[in-house]
């Protein structure tokens, strides 16, 4: 990923140096197991270990005339550790490596989403208790309905990035498999006890069966999530986005003192934020597809996977860990105008009660087909003569027959509306 939308601690675990580290690591603990079950004589990990260097440019040299990244990395290390670096690999094949160290990263990259998740949940949870009545005017089909708070769209978002956290807890434990069982997987030329000993050493666990590589189900599950959580990230992105708009206003992004917003208008506050949120989140979701195809490979292997998690290994991840955080910084910093929200309540001129006078009318006799025409018939002259709903109502001679003036004063009150809404926050923050 370019360094626009990269943070250094994933973009970290991504690079050429730890992967051939984990490699590394991952060899030293081969070779332990085995002197530990004389299958080679003892000396050898600690030979390794003790004199052996990740060196970039002599992999990559010898990569040039062997065309194998793995023999290039183990001829490296050998060429620095001497006659004893014979014994490591035993009995294993490449998929070990590269594998069980793309687990790693996977892992390691996981748990760093897991903590920019919670960044978010905090800040969500702080929103959301402070704007917990804040009135705001709720939309469907981007059209007012009935009132909300701003604090329960926080508390939706909230509980939706709740489950994320625990979709990618299970997606992270299900990439966390070793597998070092040979070529096609069957052990013929190296002991279970090995991969059994590095997996616990590397804190993974045994893949129950591999073929000659892990399963690709398990990554399709982690790609998928990571899609599903930048879909959320959009989901609030695209709110923020629209309650930004001129004719809403109801918040917008912080903007700094010196920031700019359009070269040609100086009046311009863009939620530029937000926008490239929605951008990312769309990059993010379409490594899912690719991690999917990656299932179904020939036989007990083939290498068309490879090129796919090279490229969506390090983007997916080190571009979700970018929008996240942004994303949590963007909700922290955020300005909201309750004033204005009010406003937009009373836009509609009262239009937003007509689901509670249909009601009062169902509840005195008159059918709800009848109800509903004569409500709508009013909620039309309220659109095309420019006047209060209420005003409308209480003209109606018939209708306030039905309803008395002081039920009708109680209907257009949005703060009735909000009666429930400690039973919603007491279930969500639990």
């Amino acid at each position: 990923m370019i360094d626009r939308y990269s943070r250094k601690e994933l973009k970290n675990i991504w690079s050429e140096e730890n992967k051939y580290k984990i490699w590394l690591d991952i060899e030293i603990a081969a070779a332990e197991a085995m002197e530990k079950y004389k299958l080679i004589p003892r000396g050898v990990s600690k030979i390794v270990k003790r004199k052996s260097k990740i060196k970039i440019k002599r992999i990559n040299d010898i990569e040039s005339k062997v065309k194998h990244d793995v023999i290039a990395f183990l001829t490296s290390i050998t060429e620095q550790s001497g006659i004893k670096a014979r014994y490591l690999h035993q009995g294993m094949t490449s998929s070990d490596v590269l594998d069980t160290a793309l687990n790693i990263q996977l892992k390691q990259s996981g748990e760093i989403l897991l903590k920019d998740i919670d960044k978010i949940l905090s800040v969500l949870k702080r929103q959301a208790k402070k704007h917990k009545f804040t009135a705001c005017v709720g939309r469907s089909h981007g059209i007012h309905a009935e009132p909300i708070t701003f604090g329960l769209k926080l508390a939706s978002f909230y509980e939706e990035f709740k489950r994320n956290k625990k979709r990618l807890s299970s997606a992270i434990f299900d990439i966390s498999t070793c597998a070092i069982s040979g070529a096609v997987g069957t052990f013929a030329n190296i002991d279970p006890r090995i991969e059994v000993y590095v997996a616990k050493k590397l804190k993974l666990f045994p893949e129950p069966i591999s073929t000659q590589i892990i399963p690709r189900d398990r990554h399709a599950h982690y790609f998928s999530v990571l899609g599903i959580i930048a879909g959320s990230v959009e989901r609030v992105a695209t709110e923020i986005r629209h309650l930004q708009r001129s004719e809403v206003y109801e918040l917008q992004e912080f903007f700094s003192k010196d920031q700019k917003g359009s070269s040609a208008m100086p009046h311009k506050k863009n939620p530029i934020l937000s926008e490239n949120l929605t951008g990312l989140a769309r990059i993010v979701r379409s490594y899912s597809i690719p991690a999917l195809e990656n299932i179904a490979l020939w036989h007990e292997r083939d290498i068309s996977h490879s090129s796919v998690e090279r490229n969506i290994g390090p983007d997916a991840n080190i571009t979700l860990d970018f929008a996240l955080d942004r994303l949590a910084n963007v909700l922290d910093k955020m300005i909201i105008y309750p004033k204005k929200m009010i406003q937009n309540i009373n836009l509609t001129k009262g239009l937003i009660f007509s689901q509670e006078i249909m009601l009062e009318l169902t509840k005195s006799g008159i059918t709800r087909e009848k109800s509903y025409k004569i409500v709508q018939t009013y909620a039309k002259r309220c659109f095309a003569e420019n006047k209060n709903f209420i005003d409308l109502i209480y003209n109606d001679k018939k209708i306030m027959s039905i309803v008395s003036e002081k039920k009708l004063r109680s209907i257009f009150n949005y703060s009735k509306h909000f009666k429930h809404v400690n039973y919603i926050f007491k279930r969500v923050f639990k």
